[in-house]
């Protein structure tokens, strides 16, 4: 048989969007759940994740701070405010649901993407309102499966190829048909069962896999996404149709509430759609969905989430360092003070890179545990130094006189950076001490792109959030003491 001739099965389908097509989300995927299925792992840890990352960071608070998911409006400055705020499991769940769709867009899309991205965005926001109605135990959970709902139809469309192009002229030709009855035609099974195996393969979590599979007594949150996605679907063409005011009457009588009490409520979660859709950063779909005058006008443009390295940022600086002190009032962990403090120097210095290394418990070397910025990752895992009293060797240095180093310029004949710049890369860049019980046990090192060099504000920023690692480290090793 030609190869024209073949038609994949299910099973081959989730292996050519697993393995050739979306190989990097899978790999993601697998990197968020190490985290978030392990139940010794701390926020500092899924916080590390998101902050590898400037664009995700950007993204993750936006949504942290939204109507959404913030009800409450608690001001979230930090990724790891964000998960004290919205719950380490949520933000997980949030974090996958921006790789998805980041995946998504970044491949060669068709209308059919971008129309079922916008359709699910909408349904989201809908379905949480139904669940949270019907006294949903998750109404955040219920929103994230419904936005995945249609995972398979949408890979399908991105990576389809010859017989995306016959579903869809067959779509086109043939409009009084159901779309599942031609997708079954031509491609041997429903798109739906696309989603459930990917969703399966992906672990995106068992609500996604029953809304996709449809069973025969579904559960609440089954049917507040299904409510959800009808409605959404319906009011494409006006929220005056037929069709929209058969969905519409639909969602009130499954809410229980009289249609119009919740009119009002249902056009905003409309614009609320928009917004969110901006801020995962699916700005095309966004302007897809329908919101009538009176949900509110939304600025896409202005709501989409920036993506740009750090720039310095005073007032995040000063919130950050306000959440240290509260942070320290709860008896945090060393990890949880860390995480903290070098965001502070990555995001409110505005550095290109940021690490802390540790003296390891021989004491003969100095080695880095956590990199935020720039290839961050391959930067911690080389970064580590003897300490051999090598004379005039930088790190040396930095232990023997416990005082930070701001090397910049052309350095002194005697200082040696041989072994700093063949793991860094480069000659100029802050390294500060950290100091407990009187010795240093580690130290920050950061630096920023040439074409934007620090200043003597950010050097004073770098200094401070190191003095207050010093202290917050002192803080938590006495409270530690204290217990045994």
């Amino acid at each position: 048989m030609t190869e024209e001739l073949h038609r994949p099965s299910l099973q081959e389908w989730v292996g050519h969007v697993r393995d050739r097509d979306m190989p990097v989300f899978g790999r993601t995927v697998q990197e968020v759940r190490t985290v978030t299925e392990d139940e010794m792992a701390s926020s500092g840890r899924l916080s590390h994740v998101i902050l590898q990352d400037a664009a995700l960071t950007a993204k993750v608070l936006k949504l942290a701070n939204s109507v959404l998911f913030n009800p409450g409006r608690q001001h979230v400055n930090t990724v790891s405010r964000a998960i004290v705020v919205l719950g380490f499991d949520l933000v997980g769940q949030i974090v996958l649901s921006i790789h998805l769709v980041d995946a998504l867009l970044a491949s060669s899309m068709r209308e059919h993407v971008v129309a079922e991205m916008a359709r699910c965005f909408h349904a989201a926001v809908q379905a949480r309102t139904a669940a949270i109605a019907k006294g949903s135990k998750a109404p955040e959970e219920v929103f994230i499966a419904t936005l995945l709902s249609q995972v398979g139809e949408m890979a399908f469309w991105c990576f389809g190829g010859q017989q995306a192009t016959d579903l869809d002229e067959a779509l086109r030709a043939r409009p009084a048909e159901k779309p599942e009855d031609l997708q079954l035609e031509i491609l041997g099974f429903r798109l739906r069962h696309l989603t459930a195996a990917l969703a399966k393969e992906w672990q995106l979590g068992p609500l996604v896999v029953a809304a996709a599979e449809g069973h025969a007594h579904p559960s609440g949150d089954e049917i507040a996404i299904a409510q959800g996605y009808r409605l959404a679907k319906a009011v494409e063409n006006g929220w005056d149709t037929p069709e929209a005011r058969t969905a519409l009457a639909q969602y009130a009588e499954f809410t229980g509430r009289a249609l119009k009490d919740i009119t009002e409520e249902l056009t905003h979660n409309a614009a609320e759609a928009a917004r969110v859709a901006a801020h995962f950063g699916a700005g095309a779909a966004a302007r897809l969905i329908p919101v009538p005058p009176e949900g509110g006008l939304v600025d896409i443009d202005a709501e989409v989430a920036e993506v740009v390295d750090p720039t310095p940022d005073p007032l995040l600086q000063l919130k950050i360092l306000r959440d240290l002190s509260m942070l320290l009032s709860a008896k945090p962990s060393l990890n949880e003070v860390l995480q903290l403090v070098l965001e502070g120097i990555y995001r409110g210095l505005g550095m290109s890179r940021a690490v802390f290394a540790l003296q390891t418990a021989d004491r003969s070397k100095v080695a880095g545990k956590v990199a935020l910025g720039r290839e961050a990752e391959k930067l911690v895992a080389k970064f580590s130094f003897p300490l051999d009293q090598r004379p005039g060797e930088i790190i040396n240095m930095l232990f023997t006189k416990s005082a930070p180093i701001w090397l910049k310029g052309e350095p002194s004949p005697n200082i040696k950076l041989d072994r700093l710049e063949a793991i860094t890369g480069s000659r100029e860049c802050m390294l500060a001490p950290i100091v407990a019980a009187g010795r240093v046990i580690g130290f920050f090192y950061a630096d920023r792109s040439t074409s934007n060099p620090p200043d003597e504000e950010t050097w004073q920023g770098f200094l401070h959030f190191a003095q207050q690692a010093s202290i917050s480290f002192q803080h938590v090793a006495s409270r530690v003491t204290a217990k045994k």
